[in-house]
């Protein structure tokens, strides 16, 4: 009798496990796939990115990039800071979460990229959801899938906040209005 028990339980161990392990990606956290993916149809918007502030982050973790700033901070300015931990969570795309790793230091997760405002695009950047196969997608359809059509403040107090050696107060109103990247009407209503 007792061996019956020890089996059912082992039984129903191992579904258990497997039903933790099968868990779609959604409930574990969507995977990043990096700007180079959203670039490919959202041209405009990425070209215009690459030149801001938020496209280049993560060039001011180099050694001698901006050393002025970095001496005002009291931080090294001939440091390498491009594997600090305290400072990739807000200079790349996903780190800790999948995203960018010091290990293979992937170009295409380093500075503030697209889906750090619009959220990992595993789950949402699929065929039969955003893509060209499927243009006519709809916002509020795609955010059951991690999309964020419209960044919150709450994101953007990530970074900006008085964690930051360079922190100065953020009015996020001022930033939403200036944009982060060029904004181009879209051709299908979303």
């Amino acid at each position: 009798m007792k061996r019956v028990v020890v089996s059912s339980f082992a039984v129903f161990l191992a579904a258990a496990v497997c039903a933790i392990t099968a868990a779609p990606r959604a409930e574990a956290g969507a995977a990043y796939v990096g700007s180079k993916k959203c670039k490919m149809c959202h041209i405009k918007q990425a070209k215009s990115w690459e030149g801001t502030k938020m496209g280049k982050a993560f060039e001011l973790l180099k050694p001698n990039v901006a050393a002025e700033e970095k001496k005002k901070a009291k931080l090294d300015p001939a440091k390498d800071y491009t594997t600090d931990t305290k400072c990739l969570p807000c200079h790349t795309v996903g780190y800790g979460k999948g995203g960018y790793d010091t290990a293979a230091a992937k170009e295409d997760f380093q500075s503030v990229g697209c889906e750090v405002c619009h959220g990992p695009g595993g789950d949402y950047l699929t065929d039969d959801r955003m893509s060209n196969k499927n243009k006519e997608f709809k916002n509020a359809d795609l955010a059951k899938f991690g999309f964020v059509a419209k960044p919150t403040e709450e994101q953007c107090r990530e970074c900006h906040n008085e964690k930051s050696p360079f922190y100065k107060p953020f009015d996020f109103a001022k930033r939403k209005a200036e944009g982060i990247h060029e904004h181009v009407p879209a051709k299908f209503q979303h």
